[in-house]
């Protein structure tokens, strides 16, 4: 019998990445507040928070398979979650400019039937530009900045902004497939693209799905 996925974020990034594996699934969010804190490791505070979501999913889910994430920008041993107004925004950009930090994605995969529970973190390099002011004030007026974490989108405007990654792509967009598609092939979902579709904006193949086909 075919399993029910629900993706447990609101966020339209990883619902379109998500629908890129060619898996029926649905949407719910799951209501968990972000709250990033120093005391934290990175990637252990972002594999929590995506449990604490697909938990929170799973619980009026009774027969499902639950996908949870949250993803993080650390630099400087920060957590960079998504700035509270645009004077958040510019300080996370000017404490990234000119610099490599990381993204990090937490992954959890939960299996509301048996209680099968999968967690992963996903990390990859970005290196950013050496911009102006003005470009963060122009960047910020466009207002793409104020619900990403770290304050910017590889994926939008805020491109212009990066000069390299090493690492998963999607990864820093908000879910990284080529990951999400092996926990799924491990609760026994089926993944119709092999290896996943997991590529950059000039369609270069992520080097995770590189090694794995």
């Amino acid at each position: 019998m075919k399993r029910l996925i629900v993706l447990a974020s609101a966020s339209p990034r990883r619902r379109s990445l998500l629908k890129t594996l060619n898996v029926s699934f649905d949407v719910e969010n799951s209501g968990v507040t972000e709250q990033t804190g120093e005391h934290h490791q990175p990637s252990d505070y972002a594999v929590e928070m995506a449990r604490q979501k697909a938990v929170a999913v799973a619980a009026r889910w009774p027969d499902a398979v639950i996908l949870g994430a949250d993803t993080v920008v650390v630099a400087d041993s920060e957590i960079l979650g998504k700035p509270a107004n645009e004077k958040d925004a510019s300080r996370m950009l000017k404490l990234l400019r000119n610099r490599r930090h990381l993204v990090i994605t937490g992954l959890a995969l939960v299996d509301s039937r048996n209680g099968v529970t999968l967690l992963r973190n996903v990390q990859t390099g970005v290196q950013m530009a050496d911009y102006s002011d003005q470009a963060i004030l122009d960047y910020i007026s466009g207002g793409e900045p104020l619900d990403k974490a770290g304050a910017y989108a590889i994926q939008g405007q805020g491109g212009s902004l990066v000069t390299g990654i090493d690492g998963c792509y999607t990864n820093v967009v908000g879910l990284p497939l080529c990951e999400v598609a092996e926990m799924l092939r491990e609760v026994g979902i089926e993944i119709p693209a092999v290896p996943p579709p997991c590529t950059d904006q000039a369609g270069r193949p992520c080097p995770r799905s590189t090694e794995e086909g």
